[in-house]
């Protein structure tokens, strides 16, 4: 057992022993899982330099038998992919414990059992090497968000879970298809044996074949991104969960989509890959402007920033499918970008609603006045978001933008237009939200930031720099 089998196993354990903690004892709880997601995190950085000392192969490697017929392996490993997914993950799970501390009041265990079975499932999605292992774990990772949109969520969180539920298990069950037939073709569920097996012509596929293999991935992995028009989930889910679901949920569970655009589709489909690009590009540079219109409009700051991301992640599908290396490198950077500065923003967002029990955006105005550290830390956060210039976003976005005018002055012209409209509604709502006249319920319900609260934002901020 190597350090990265143990980082999957620890929050596993964590999940069943939260379950039987005293249930009259809510602070064990909360320490309880803070303590194994502390650890989990020191855990991963711990797996930065084997990784960067041999690049181009997998490291922490397992690869044994867990099911003789299919022939089913418990395949692990890490590379240069995977590795900054799993730390962004290992990352945030102690940050969204800490903010959900006052916040969770009822069934305490549960919630947080289930961040840490969420932070098993998504971290055994990064490493898969295995399609089977990878379903399995891509399941995982759907039931506790689930669970926490259903119980912990707003008004309309059944309804929000369901849906999320129904879109997610649509795609994987044209994955599961997809990884069956393709067991059937190879005799493997392997993924660097198959990718092999195609690179060396061990294993054909017709131009059919790759066609509907690709796509039924494809579709998997858009619904997941949210890739227009398959995004409709994805502001109810965010509008209804806690913050920590929001938080996890854009931050990393966003990215299983991505990821497996780079992991799968690409290296196993080329071909398939590149006849499908021009419409897959055209949607991309949809939601990138769509998402952004319809972030303009929206009263209710957390279905503003669920708009973003759809705009965001556009970019993160464009700089995929022009198949260059500066647009890979800006589309996997921006993965990274989105997860910080959108987790950051949730998480901001969340502590505004603990205060004044509203996500209205007239609901506010002023906060500035009544909460300077809250509102700056709020306003680099947005301008982290809108791509300034010394912030993360700038470095991913401009990197895409610059590959895709070299592909078609087109495709960056019209990204560009998502960059502009996002300093438009992200500004916009800063300016009603932070300045202008004080309300009297702000005057008395909104306060700055205090000790915890700083211990969240300030890696946010400095992760941001």
């Amino acid at each position: 057992m190597n350090l990265l089998d143990i980082l999957l196993l620890l929050p596993a354990a964590g999940f069943l022993l939260s379950l039987l903690l005293p249930k009259d004892n809510p602070g064990l709880a909360r320490k309880f899982a803070l303590f194994i997601s502390l650890i989990a995190f020191v855990l991963s950085l711990g797996l930065i330099g084997p990784v960067l000392a041999d690049p181009g192969h997998y490291t922490f490697e397992t690869n044994t038998q867990w099911i003789e017929y299919p022939s089913i392996r418990y395949h692990v490993g890490l590379d240069g992919l995977s590795l900054w997914l799993v730390i962004l993950s290992t990352f945030l799970t102690p940050l969204v414990i800490l903010v959900s501390w006052k916040y969770i009041q009822v069934r305490v265990h549960e919630f947080y059992a289930f961040l840490l079975f969420l932070l098993c499932g998504v971290v055994g999605v990064f490493v898969s090497l295995d399609l089977f292992l990878f379903f399995v774990f891509w399941e995982v990772s759907l039931v506790p968000m689930y669970f926490l949109v259903g119980i912990w969520g707003h008004e309309r969180r059944i309804y929000a879970a369901v849906k999320f539920f129904l879109y997610t298990m649509a795609g994987s069950a044209l994955m599961l298809v997809a990884i069956v037939y393709l067991y059937n073709k190879s005799g493997t569920f392997d993924v660097p044996l198959i990718t092999d097996m195609m690179a060396k012509g061990r294993l054909v596929l017709t131009g059919t074949e790759g066609f509907w293999l690709f796509l039924a991935f494809f579709v998997a992995f858009a619904i997941k991104v949210p890739l227009f028009p398959l995004h409709t989930w994805l502001p109810d889910a965010h509008g209804e969960a806690p913050t920590a679901g929001s938080v996890m949920l854009a931050s990393v569970l966003l990215k299983l989509g991505t990821y497996g655009l780079v992991r799968i589709c690409l290296p196993m489909f080329p071909d398939a890959a590149r006849q499908n690009a021009p419409w897959i590009i055209a949607l991309a540079i949809t939601g990138i402007i769509y998402g952004a219109l319809v972030a303009m409009v929206q009263p209710n700051m957390k279905r503003l920033v669920a708009y973003s991301s759809v705009s965001h992640l556009g970019f993160v599908v464009l700089g995929l499918f022009t198949f260059t290396q500066v647009g890979l490198d800006g589309a996997v950077y921006q993965m990274l970008n989105h997860g910080i500065s959108t987790g950051a923003l949730f998480i901001l967002v969340g502590l505004l609603y603990e205060r004044r029990h509203s996500l209205e955006i007239s609901d506010y105005g002023g906060v500035g006045t009544v909460a300077p550290w809250l509102s700056t830390v709020f306003v680099i956060t947005t301008l982290a978001s809108v791509g300034l210039p010394l912030l993360n976003n700038f470095v991913g976005e401009f990197l895409v933008l610059q590959d895709a005018v070299q592909v078609s002055l087109l495709y960056g012209a019209l990204a560009a237009i998502g960059v502009i409209l996002s300093a438009v509604y992200m500004l916009w709502m800063v300016q009603r939200t932070f300045y202008g006249e004080t309300p009297h319920e702000v005057k008395h319900h909104v306060n700055d930031l205090n000790v915890r609260e700083w211990a969240i934002v300030l890696p946010l901020i400095v992760m941001i720099i």
